[in-house]
């Protein structure tokens, strides 16, 4: 057994100092919806220290995770980011392949919202009312039928009487996935027709995660930027995204109200808001010390000037950790220091 170990080490320090020359900048792929930050630090680290600003990919959270765990060595990438948290399958994935040393960052909370253009009426809805707008399958008559809403008024009639019409991220992203569980699930485990599906796990989990594909539901890719764009073109339409988004674009959207509660930084970071989620950044162990910076860029994004509510991240939307989780987090940077 110590021999296999010795033999790996071996082969992840051959793979990553072999051809260092060829990189020595840091690269970072994932989620869209945490890109700005790690971005905004990337740019700050650059200017205030030696080393090279690292090139920071939108990839979504998946595409960033799959490429994360691909392998050790310079034509992997060093960090990815994440707008939840990595799941069980990923860090098997990372482990064949030879990705065991992960280290996990915390970097704050967000919202996702759903928003729209100010040239249209702000708007108030249950998560059991986007559910049911969005679910591929809801009860109608005792059975669950193929989504028959058209409009938001079919729901209920308090609703606008316009097309049921909402853009949204694609499965591979990480807001998807957030989406489906704090949003689409949240919304329809209180149907009674629902709660009798709670013993056939399987089952319920695809009724309330499930969403439509007839044309309601409009896949438009991991950037965000660009359904800022459609919304602002579109007054009848909605968009999905995280809060950093709409913060950065209130002089266009607005933020619906969810079960009652504004989409606002406070209502997020006190836990109010009913869809938020916390938002991470994965490193590479095995990369530290060998790509230049590794450790002293978490120290940048990590720090209480970046990451404090009254850092520069807090300027481009980030909800900032309690203070003693900001402290926790800083500790993980020791273990990138070789």
């Amino acid at each position: 057994m110590l021999q296999k170990t010795l033999i790996a080490s071996a082969l992840v320090a051959i793979a990553l100092t072999g051809t260092a020359h060829a990189r020595d900048q840091i690269r970072v792929v994932g989620s869209s919806t945490v890109f700005p930050f790690t971005t905004a630090a990337a740019e700050e680290f650059g200017r205030s220290t030696k080393f090279k600003t690292p090139i920071v990919e939108s990839t979504g959270t998946g595409g960033g995770m799959k490429l994360f765990c691909a392998g050790v060595g310079v034509d992997h990438p060093d960090l990815t980011n994440a707008s939840r948290r990595i799941k069980s399958s990923e860090v098997a994935d990372c482990d064949k392949n030879g990705v065991k040393n992960i280290i996990e960052f915390k970097v704050g909370f967000d919202g996702i919202v759903i928003a729209n253009s100010k040239k249209a009426a702000k708007t108030s809805y249950s998560l059991e009312q986007i559910w049911r707008a969005l679910a591929k399958d809801v009860p109608v008559g005792g059975k669950f039928v193929p989504n028959p809403y058209k409009n938001w008024s079919d729901i209920d009639p308090s609703l606008p009487n316009k097309k049921i019409e909402v853009l949204g991220p694609p499965p591979t992203s990480g807001t998807r996935d957030a989406f489906a569980e704090l949003a689409m699930e949240g919304g329809c485990k209180s149907v009674p027709e629902v709660k009798e599906l709670k013993d056939d796990k399987k089952k319920y989990q695809s009724i309330c995660q499930s969403v439509r594909e007839d044309g309601a539901y409009i896949e438009a890719g991991e950037n965000d930027n660009l359904i800022v764009q459609k919304l602002d073109s579109n007054p009848n339409a909605y968009g999905i995204f995280g809060y950093s988004f709409l913060d950065q674009n209130t002089d266009k959207l607005q933020g619906s109200t969810i079960d009652g509660v504004e989409p606002t930084y406070d209502n997020i970071a006190g836990g109010s808001y009913p869809i938020s989620r916390s938002l991470y950044v994965y490193a590479k162990g095995e990369h530290a010390g060998v790509i230049p910076g590794i450790a002293e860029y978490m120290t940048e994004y990590t720090s209480e000037k970046a990451m404090a509510p009254n850092g520069y991240l807090a300027d481009k939307g980030l909800i900032s950790l309690p203070e003693a989780a900001r402290a926790a987090v800083r500790k993980n940077v020791d273990l990138l220091k070789k």
